[in-house]
Formats: structure tokens, sequence, C-alpha cells
């Protein structure tokens, strides 16, 4: 039986990259969703659009189905003196509001005495995902 738009999905699971542990809840509390809202990586619904309460599945995702491919076009080089007062450092995640208002992320990529590389690819662009699912419960 295949679940449908609209329903509540209650899941556990663990994410994988290249066989590094990025994140699981498989000892903690299933996360909740609303299939079809776009609340996770669309690769990751459409594999689980089949699978019943109860089942568990490996699943793996393409990174264009996922987080889509790294842009090397999405970092930018901007003047260190935009960042005055933080402490910059390679790996930091920023968080800013562009001129429309909208918030955004950026990844610190490189810090020297002039400038600074932000990198505005979700940190997981580029990577293909390893999920462990559990369905506990579809309502």
């Amino acid at each position: 039986m295949a679940i449908k738009n609209n329903q509540v999905i209650s899941m556990q699971y663990e994410l994988k990259v290249n066989g590094n542990l990025i994140e699981s809840n498989l000892d903690g509390d299933p996360i909740e969703f609303v299939f079809g809202s776009g609340d996770i990586v669309p690769g990751l619904e459409a594999r689980i659009i089949d699978m019943n309460e109860g089942e568990s599945k490996d699943i793996k995702v393409p990174a264009i189905e996922a987080y889509g491919n790294y842009d090397e076009n999405l970092s930018e080089i901007v003047p260190i003196e935009e960042f005055e007062g933080i402490d910059l450092q390679i790996g930091m995640v920023l968080e800013g509001e562009n001129e429309n208002g909208e918030l955004f992320k950026a990844t610190v990529s490189d810090v020297t005495k002039e400038n600074v590389t932000v990198d505005y690819n979700h940190p997981l662009a580029g990577s293909d995902l390893d999920f462990k699912i559990v369905i506990n419960k579809i309502v």
C-alpha cells in the first residue's frame, strides 16, 4: 500500500555520506513530516512511497535528487571588513538575509588577511546520501 500525499509519516533514520555518519535518530524520537510537503529531500520521499508501517529499508539517494550537484558559481569572495567582530573559522556556517529578506546560510571556506570566501552550496551538495529508514507510523 503506497503512502499518499498529506499523510503524516513518523520515521526514524540514519544518514551516512561516504560511510561517515552525518545524523541519526535511530536511538531517539522519530521525526514526523507530511508526505508530499517537501519537508524531506525529494529523492528520499520518492523511495519511501511504497513502504509500510514497521518496515525498514536501506536507501541510496543520488546527489542530484537530494541537495543537488556542487555548483562552483555559488562561492563568493567578500572583503573581510564585512565580517568585523566575527571570529571567522574555516567551516563556520554564517546565517544572513539577502536583499529580499530571505534567510540564507553560507559556509566559510577560506579566510585571508583581505578576503573571506563564502560558499552558498548546501553542505551536502554533491554528495550521495545513504539512509537507513524505519517507518514507525503512517496516519
